[in-house]
């Protein structure tokens, strides 16, 4: 395959860690260029692990924007509310695009990014990388293969995992609607675009509920103070102190909010940042539980519960047709296929996956890749037309939630912002 050449945009965890690798580990596909980002210290270590001269590290994408367009792709891996801007520009200078999820929190903003990338001819993709995991797109492959009949229903559970919800949507970038996103968006419109990946047919009608429960001030500890390090009566007790966690079984989490990872520099981290809050007393607004009922065009249904008081990390599925059942869990990359006639159950093991979401980031990148070469297929897996969809069933599902369990029909949802777009 020719090499080509990328510019990221944002050089935070995702840019860093799950995207650009891909350039190291296949240089004679992909190559980056450039990088703009705002902290320094960022900038500069993607710098040196890419080898980039100064020239080529920028402090803003409005300044790199400036020369022009300088590679094939740009890869946006900004945060939630800092995606719609870059990537129109992007694409009007006739970057292809690798979006990070979700595209935006704002519905009309994401109806506009795909009439852009119509307009300009562009690939834009969208980080749903859970379809290039071999565990999602085996299941999907034995939907499609008819092997357990037509899907009735699935239901799919998320476990976020307790020490996971309060370091990211209690203490961290996306602990606030206003600042990120809704739950149901930023961490679920994966679960949301999944679903539609396996079901293969249209989402007519959602409903949702959910709340923040838990992490709020009125369930804080007495006399606990508004940081962990100053002093709490209950350190001992509560498995959220961020002293213990941090500089304990959480020490890897610690390079999310500081470049100094010793303990010194976690506990200066700990005084200045907002992951040395108590999660009881944090600016955090989003839910930390929820659930979403779907409708299906030919009466299928789906059922999607997100729970952050889970003791795993992982995705565990259940679905069942009129010939037989599905089970799978994503954490344990094993699913369980049960035929009703010959009751007979196949288990398939998968082997252990390289790179993060199961496999995912590196699938991704490659994919993307080559639908850019293969310019007669644009409306790739993750195509900003695909992963559209599943972003305005989260919209609606939140909307749903706010309005106590409302009913939203999908088809009324769309046009009504698709009008509202194009005022």
């Amino acid at each position: 395959m020719q090499q080509m050449t990328a510019v990221i945009i944002g050089a935070g965890d995702r840019g860093f860690r799950a995207y650009a690798p891909y350039a190291l580990e296949n240089p004679h596909e992909l190559k980056i260029v450039a990088v703009a980002e705002p902290h320094v210290e960022r900038r500069n270590k993607f710098r040196d692990a890419f080898e980039l001269l100064e020239e080529d590290c920028f402090e803003s994408w409005e300044e790199m924007y400036e020369q022009g367009q300088i590679a094939d792709v740009a890869m946006i891996c900004t945060l939630d509310n800092q995606h719609f801007q870059p990537t129109i520009k992007a694409l009007e200078l006739g970057y292809h695009v690798l979006l990070e999820k979700p595209m935006s929190p704002d519905p009309k903003e994401c109806i506009e990014m795909e009439r852009i990338a119509k307009k300009y001819n562009r690939q834009l993709s969208i980080c749903h990388v859970l379809r290039y995991t071999d565990f999602w797109s085996t299941i999907r492959k034995v939907v499609q293969d008819g092997t357990i009949g037509d899907v009735a229903s699935i239901q799919l559970n998320e476990n976020v995992e307790i020490m996971h919800m309060s370091h990211s949507f209690v203490r961290g970038n996306w602990n606030n609607k206003k600042n990120s996103s809704p739950m149901i968006l930023q961490k679920s419109c994966h679960d949301m675009d999944i679903i539609n990946f396996v079901m293969g047919k249209e989402c007519k009608r959602v409903s949702s509920y959910g709340s923040l429960m838990h992490f709020k001030e009125e369930n804080a500890p007495i006399g606990a103070p508004k940081r962990c390090l100053d002093g709490c009566p209950v350190e001992l007790e509560c498995p959220f102190h961020a002293g213990r966690y941090y500089l304990g079984e959480g020490k890897g989490w610690a390079s999310k909010f500081t470049e100094d990872t010793s303990n010194d520099g976690i506990i200066k981290a700990l005084h200045e940042t907002d992951y040395g809050k108590c999660v009881y007393q944090s600016d955090n607004d989003v839910v930390d539980h929820q659930v979403v009922n779907m409708e299906f065009e030919d009466g299928a249904t789906a059922t999607f519960s997100m729970c952050g008081f889970t003791r795993d990390q992982t995705r565990v599925v259940q679905i069942m047709g009129t010939k037989g059942e599905i089970r799978g869990n994503m954490e344990e990359n094993s699913i369980s296929i049960f035929d009703f006639l010959t009751k007979q159950e196949t288990v398939i093991k998968l082997s252990n996956p390289v790179g993060g979401h199961g496999g995912g980031d590196q699938g991704i990148v490659r994919t993307f890749l080559h639908e850019i070469k293969n310019q007669d297929k644009m409306e790739g897996v993750s195509s900003v037309s695909v992963s559209l969809k599943s972003h305005l069933m989260a919209f609606a599902a939140e909307e749903s939630r706010l309005n106590k369990g409302q009913s939203i029909d999908l088809d009324d949802y769309y046009n009504r912002f698709k009008v509202q777009s194009q005022e």
